[in-house]
């Protein structure tokens, strides 16, 4: 006997077997209970969501001779013809291979003879999108008012290339990508009737990777299951057939990135091909592994949606306080290119290790992410071996640049060296901004980060609503909330009004100026001695 594919031999054989469309067999299966078929359907949705087998299931309710609460009872003589594909009843049409205006003339002619036995002629047209304009307009008239007995079952995968004057005359059923839990019980199911072992984490990243359909969960479990013919299947051989990387490698590659190594990156790359991954499945899945990063940096109870073991959650976590939400954005946006310009490469290996060092060297890009970014690569330097009050002293005290700035501008002396909570709200001021709520984040815009005589944090608001704003106390006080949240202690805030009239600057120094100054000396010194500096 020759061997049955995965997908044919549990594709459902009643309306009960079918998994996560209840919506859609509900409403059928009423109508054929009360006799309210129509003669048109569109079946739309996404692959491997059920939409033929549906079609088929449909397609033998209707004709059956013993229908149980509007399923086929798949004994009698109408449906078993129609199981095994020798009624005349049920005609399957691909409009792929057959979309001309003569293949819908044939249907057109075909449709005037009533059915030999049974009740209804059914024709199910699968790819529907793809009939030419010639054969949709043949197709009209007929579609509209066919005879009693003929029902129409368009099924699509794109919608929206359908005429509107065909879909007028439809009743649409639009299908739902299956959930990962219904493929993951789906799969246990069956193979438990197959009586083959998997391991559930083997079950789950399956049933992750079908993306919402299940013949392809199937064809992948299929795939697996021939690799690995009588034993076992784990984790780490679902990953080896499938060519997919393990979630701890994402970690190790997050952490690589952050520091900036480029070696490391394009090493771990190297590894993972050498093991036989496939990059485009990687970039995909590192592409979800930075989304699961951002959902859990920005909200709370996030396990159910990101659908990952505690060991990983926790990782993530972890992870998540080394990293500002627009730097996570920025790595999102990077891959997502790259996953768009990866498919069809012919170097793909290439277009990875660029978008790995652009990651890890955000000077290659001008766009304020990467601006940030460069920032947040300054400050950990900064904190681990180059001394920034005494850059910023030195900037104030005598470095040329920076005095021959300040005379121009005619500005008030400058301090000789910043408190070092100041120093680092000061440089982190755009973040600060960014992450606060409106209407406190435009008038933060319109202010600017000073020092007050007593070496505290002096905020320069524009005179009018942004000073009246801050002024009073239950604002002043979640500004310093914020600011702590930030520094890691309490910050005390001053907060002054700018005369009108004149610079507010001349009197109230702009430190993120200063600091500006100090950062771009560091690049320069940086990048024309990178030995100068012991960054540890």
């Amino acid at each position: 006997m020759s061997y049955t594919a995965l997908y044919r031999k549990f594709r459902p054989a009643t309306f009960e077997d079918v998994k996560g469309q209840e919506h859609i067999v509900t409403t059928l299966k009423n109508q054929i209970k009360a006799e309210r078929t129509s003669h048109a359907y569109l079946f739309c949705g996404t692959r491997g969501t059920g939409k033929t087998s549906i079609a088929k299931i449909f397609a033998r309710a209707v004709n059956c001779e013993n229908p149980s609460d509007g399923s086929p009872c798949g004994e009698c003589a109408s449906c078993r013809a129609i199981l095994a594909g020798a009624s005349m009843n049920v005609i399957e049409i691909d409009a792929a291979s057959n979309n001309g205006v003569d293949s819908v003339r044939q249907i057109v002619d075909e449709v005037t003879y009533s059915p030999a036995e049974g009740r209804y002629k059914v024709y199910i047209i699968d790819e529907v999108h793809m009939l030419s304009v010639g054969a949709f307009n043949a197709l009209l008239k007929t579609l509209e008012e066919p005879p009693s007995y003929v029902i129409f079952i368009l099924a699509t995968t794109e919608v929206h290339k359908i005429p509107i004057t065909i879909l007028s005359r439809c009743q649409r059923y639009d299908f739902k990508r299956i959930t990962a839990d219904t493929i993951s019980d789906r799969i246990r199911e069956m193979m438990e009737k197959e009586q083959i072992s998997i391991e559930e984490r083997a079950v789950r990243y399956i049933a992750k990777r079908a993306d919402g359909a299940m013949r392809d969960a199937w064809s992948l479990l299929e795939q697996c299951i021939a690799f690995y013919f009588g034993q076992e299947l784990t984790y780490d051989k679902v990953l080896d057939v499938l060519g997919a990387v393990d979630t701890e490698v994402f970690s190790e590659l997050l952490r690589i990135i952050l520091k900036g190594d480029v070696t490391g990156a394009v090493g771990l790359l190297e590894e993972i091909i050498i093991q036989g991954r496939e990059l485009t499945q990687f970039v995909s899945d590192f592409t979800w592994y930075l989304r699961n990063l951002l959902l859990v940096k920005t909200a709370d109870g996030m396990e159910d949606v990101i659908d990952i073991s505690a060991e990983n959650l926790a990782r993530l976590k972890e992870e998540a306080q080394m990293v500002e939400n627009d730097v996570i954005m920025r790595y999102i946006r990077i891959f997502s290119e790259l996953s768009g310009q990866i498919r069809y490469a012919a170097q793909k290996r290439i277009l990875t290790e660029v978008a790995l060092i652009k990651l890890c060297r955000p000077s290659m890009e001008t766009d304020v992410q990467s601006l940030t970014d460069r920032i947040r690569q300054l400050e950990e330097k900064i904190e681990n071996g180059i001394p920034m009050a005494a850059s910023c002293g030195s900037l104030a005290a005598g470095d040329g640049r920076a005095v021959l700035q300040s005379e121009q501008k005619q500005a008030a002396p400058l301090p000789q060296a910043l408190p070092e909570d100041v120093e680092r709200v000061v440089g982190r001021w755009s973040a600060i901004i960014a992450e606060a709520p409106m209407p406190m984040k435009a008038y933060l815009k319109a202010s600017y980060p000073s020092l007050a005589g007593d070496g505290s944090l002096l905020v320069v608001a524009q005179d009018g609503l942004p000073s009246d704003y801050f002024k009073e106390a239950h604002h002043k006080e979640e500004l310093e909330r914020i600011l702590a949240e930030s520094a890691g202690k309490e910050i005390k805030v001053t907060v002054q009004s700018a005369q009108q009239g004149r610079d507010s600057r001349e009197l109230y120094p702009d430190l993120t100026q200063l600091v500006s100054q100090a950062i771009h000396m560091e690049v320069e010194e940086l990048e024309e001695e990178p030995d100068k500096f012991d960054i540890g």
